[in-house]
């Protein structure tokens, strides 16, 4: 469990973006009483409803897991940002061998 959820906090977020806490339910895959469960630290956030809470909020996700407890994972930032990395090398490979069969076929 978090030991502390800081809900104004995060209702002020909310507000700032123009989301409602029904809205951040959707985006989490709650329904609106397991996120008012959250909001009473009786629910236990992920590393990913804490990516996913930053990227709605637009705060780090060390902002979101502060603000929602110490026990609360951050992300680690090697996820989607290293399978671009990974997607953008391999087009390059891709592109470069695509180069050299059309050069060997003319």
């Amino acid at each position: 469990m978090a030991l502390f959820f800081d809900g104004g906090w995060f209702d002020a977020r909310l507000a700032a973006v123009h989301l409602t806490r029904a809205d951040l339910a959707r985006a989490l895959g709650l329904d609106e009483s397991e996120i008012a469960e959250v909001w009473k630290d009786q629910r236990e956030l992920s590393a990913r409803d804490v990516a996913l809470m930053a990227a709605l909020l637009n705060v780090s996700p060390e902002d979101v897991a502060k603000h929602a407890g110490v026990s609360t994972p951050v992300p680690r930032d090697d996820g989607f940002s290293g399978i671009a990395a990974r997607l953008e090398r391999v087009e390059r490979l891709l592109q470069d061998i695509k180069s050299l069969l059309m050069r060997r076929h003319e």
